[in-house]
């Protein structure tokens, strides 16, 4: 089982996106994915077309001790599961403060699971729900647009995994870097992606995802894109992202995809 991190500090960089899309498509080539949902934004959850009010228990539940990942897990029609989250898992870090080995209370939750992929859509802040993904991670993905100010997050995001791989989480690597939101045309996109591809070699996915305007509309509809549009440049790109996926973790689908 790969428990991965989707993770950035820096909001509106296709965290959700990649998230929901991600799963979606290592469904679709036939692999058991759990999406966990750790935003108390919880657009992960609506992404994936579940009512944020009507989902009962949350992962707020899972991290308090008062439900189980097994309760708190819903099917969709995707072909892959979903931990949902809404606003009261913003109240999780001051309840959890007196509470024994706290930053790790996602990772006993998912002990003895039997999924492929657990990713965790992470919230755009290192707090304590970033920290208890990144001790339950094997593996941390960071999406980001190829933008000045995009360099400056990600060095501070570098310096958190180096403290939390030396006090809470030996094994955390990064698996790749993300390039989202993506605009050929742009000569500063073309230099911020080249500086990734020398400081992170081997790092960064071939895989870029472009703006795509039915990436963007599909949310709406409660649908990931390859659901919403599967012949769209986003579903193509997601697509081409989870074969990715798989060819670094030596894995081959077990499903082909419809044409």
């Amino acid at each position: 089982m790969k428990i991965l991190a989707i993770t950035n500090q820096k909001g509106g960089v296709g965290k959700t996106t990649t998230s929901v899309n991600l799963a979606a498509c290592l469904a679709t080539l036939g692999q058991r994915v759990l999406l966990i949902d750790l935003d108390p934004q919880g657009n992960a959850t609506t992404g994936c077309g579940i009512f944020k009010k009507e989902a009962l228990p949350t992962v707020y539940q899972i991290l308090l001790g008062a439900a189980t990942l097994e309760q708190a897990t819903i099917k969709t029609e995707f072909g892959f599961d979903v931990i949902p989250a809404n606003r009261e898992l913003a109240g999780a870090e001051v309840e959890l403060i007196d509470v024994g080995q706290r930053e790790r209370r996602l990772k006993e939750a998912l002990e003895g699971q039997a999924y492929d992929f657990v990713l965790i859509d992470c919230p755009p802040a290192l707090n304590l729900l970033t920290v208890n993904a990144l001790a339950a991670a094997q593996a941390v993905m960071i999406p980001m647009q190829c933008e000045y100010y995009a360099l400056e997050g990600l060095t501070d995001l570098v310096t958190t995994l180096r403290k939390v791989r030396a006090s809470l989480n030996p094994v955390l690597e990064i698996e790749g870097l993300l390039r989202t939101m993506y605009n050929a045309q742009s000569t500063l996109n073309q230099q911020v992606s080249a500086e990734l591809e020398s400081h992170f070699s081997g790092k960064v996915y071939r895989t870029v995802i472009p703006r795509n305007v039915r990436l963007a509309e599909a949310p709406s509809y409660g649908k990931p894109v390859i659901a919403f549009d599967k012949t769209s440049k986003g579903a193509l790109s997601y697509l081409a992202l989870a074969e990715e996926m798989l060819e670094r973790s030596g894995l081959t689908p077990r499903a082909e995809v419809a044409a």
